[in-house]
């Protein structure tokens, strides 16, 4: 259940055989399991372990009093939950399961200990951190330009080569287990309005939705459509220089 892990932080370095293990003996800390649309953390809980994806998805959201609900990131497995959110006395926000979630809680004295003991791997995590705060720059600037068709393709695009980045997908095919919902939460638009843009996309060949399994047709015609560009996530293995020999 490591490998998404160890593969994710992998586009940016290579491991040596010994940091592998090192990541993998991370990844199985208080290994725990929770179903779909639980909390994993409230807002205003305090922060005691960072969350790891080993299985499954989930996201962080912000929910106003009056019980809507914004969705502002998914987690799929490889993913960290905020590894520096031991700096906050409690949680500005919360993060839930969205399906099945299989996770690691992973101890403050653990991501320090991995820190320490391996330059190479203090510098992947923090390339983690900031390929996070990249992602969520893409999706303001989705939110406040792109048309709903832009927006629905956009998030297509960027799920499937962040889950190519660490063995999840098959050609452009992948598992995209949440609802129309979960879509209108995120991207700011009514349930009618993912509804419509769902069908303009499947209508004009380039998705294919059945079941939890989504296929984009033609990704270099969807990346056009969608003006995606995916320098943002960052995926080209910029730390190669520091590969282990």
């Amino acid at each position: 259940m490591a490998k998404p892990f160890i593969r994710k932080l992998e586009n940016f370095t290579r491991f040596s055989d010994a940091e592998r293990k090192l990541l993998a003996e991370s990844a199985g800390q208080g290994v725990r399991q929770l179903g779909a649309r639980e909390d994993i953390i409230r807002e205003g809980d305090g922060p005691r372990h960072v969350n790891l994806v080993l299985e499954g998805w989930a996201c962080r959201y912000k929910q106003l009093q009056d019980g809507r609900r914004q969705i502002i990131a998914f987690f799929v497995p490889g993913d960290l939950c905020d590894p520096h959110i031991f700096i906050l006395r409690k949680m500005d926000h919360g993060i839930a399961t969205l399906t099945p979630v299989t996770l690691a809680r992973i101890t403050q004295e653990r991501i320090e200990t991995m820190r320490a003991a391996s330059p190479r791997i203090a510098d992947a995590l923090a390339w983690d951190m900031l390929l996070t705060a990249s992602i969520q720059r893409e999706w303001t600037v989705s939110l406040g330009q792109r048309s709903a068709t832009e927006r629905l393709a956009h998030l297509f695009l960027e799920l499937l080569l962040r889950l190519r980045a660490v063995g999840l997908t098959e050609d452009a095919s992948y598992d995209l287990p949440i609802t129309q919902a979960d879509l209108a939460d995120t991207l700011g638009l009514s349930s009618v309005h993912v509804n419509r843009t769902l069908q303009e996309l499947r209508a004009s060949g380039q998705i294919t939705w059945k079941g939890r399994r989504l296929t984009i047709h033609n990704p270099p015609a969807l990346m056009a459509l969608a003006l995606f560009d995916p320098a943002y996530l960052h995926l080209d293995r910029e730390g190669a220089h520091l590969d282990a020999s």
